[in-house]
């Protein structure tokens, strides 16, 4: 929603300060200049980058009018998942976590968290990774280096919308030159027709150029900035659940587990020790843990 009134504010400002100055809006109704950068600019996106990507952008786009899920809340029932498996682990072993981890869309457990449940990739990260640490074969340390690799080709894929949208919008800037230029020779082939006839095509052709850099900083930086903070929350995420089971695998108690879990969050998004310790145990968590 912040998205569409940043866009409300930038061509108000634009188009409003414009036609307080004099301007007519029908003289920036140039179909000719958007398609020459529209057309360049979606070609240029489409050999840049694979197909996957190009969805990505789509779909990370229409994802900034839904706005961010991840809230304190979010964050509160992720700790409070893992302390219920990790509890589970120290009350009954750890294979009573195979079931869990090996069918997760089927797990009763999981089932009472309905945002982990929804978010598949990190449902499968924290199971897959769960599956290592039942394995017995890999210690705290290798943990520590399998999931940082893990998030690492995450972050990297789910920051590739917001770099392909950045890079586009570099190159606005330079199509609304070559619209300016093609504009300004078709006036070239106007030169006889008097003042008013050259005028127009001239200012025709200045649409151009303001189109390029309108584009550039006031609709795609802004989208890949606002993807990339969308992106940042969602690596934290991933980052929490890497925590808790890294000291999970080193075999601390449930709670210090998702203490270190805790503090690897943001503080605008961290929920708070005592809001954590009344969501996982009802407050009762200090006196259980001693």
């Amino acid at each position: 929603m912040f998205v569409l009134i940043g866009f409300l504010v930038v061509f108000g400002a634009v188009f409003g300060g414009f036609i307080m100055h004099g301007g007519k809006i029908a003289a920036l109704i140039q179909i000719s200049e958007f398609v020459i950068i529209g057309g360049a600019g979606a070609g240029a996106l489409l050999a840049a980058n694979p197909p996957s990507v190009v969805s990505a952008i789509i779909k990370s786009v229409l994802g900034l009018l839904k706005g961010n899920p991840y809230k304190k809340e979010t964050f509160l029932e992720l700790l409070t998942a893992l302390f219920a498996l990790f509890t589970l682990a120290r009350k009954e072993g750890l294979l009573a976590l195979e079931q869990h981890v090996e069918r997760p869309e089927e797990s009763s457990l999981f089932a009472q968290y309905p945002f982990l449940l929804s978010n598949h990739h990190a449902l499968h990260f924290l199971c897959d990774t769960m599956k290592v640490v039942l394995t017995g074969a890999v210690g705290a340390f290798e943990l520590a280096e399998l999931t940082e690799t893990d998030l690492e080709k995450h972050h990297e894929e789910a920051m590739r919308p917001a770099h392909a949208l950045s890079k586009i919008g570099d190159a606005m800037p330079g199509f609304g030159i070559v619209a300016a230029v093609l504009g300004v020779v078709i006036t070239m082939g106007y030169l006889d027709q008097g003042p008013e006839t050259i005028g127009k095509k001239v200012a025709a052709a200045l649409v151009g150029t303001f189109l390029g850099v309108l584009l550039a900083y006031g609709i795609f930086q802004p989208l890949a900035s606002a993807i990339e903070n969308n992106v940042h929350p969602e690596h934290q995420y991933m980052e929490c659940i890497r925590q808790a089971l890294i000291a999970f695998a080193r075999g601390d108690a449930p709670l210090t587990c998702i203490e270190f879990a805790r503090r690897s969050i943001e503080p605008s998004l961290r929920p708070s020790f005592q809001e954590m310790e009344e969501a996982v145990k009802g407050g009762g968590a200090s006196a259980q843990a001693a």
